[in-house]
């Protein structure tokens, strides 16, 4: 599933980095947050991997 908005793909690269322990986990809030409760470090992946070009900042 590819990021729907700059924000989003933001989030999921937060939260991906806490779950492989390269950021604390106390660092994220928001959006970031429960996306590391929420998805597989597979799910983030996809998610913060999507090319950024075209994407809003954010989704209305």
């Amino acid at each position: 599933m590819p990021a729907k908005s700059k924000a989003q793909q933001k989030a999921a690269g937060a939260a991906l980095s806490a779950k492989r322990g390269e950021t604390k986990k106390s660092e994220l809030y928001g959006a970031s947050k429960e996306m590391y409760e929420t998805m597989t470090e597979e799910e983030l992946e996809e998610i913060a991997s999507t090319d950024h070009d075209g994407l809003p900042e954010k989704k209305d």
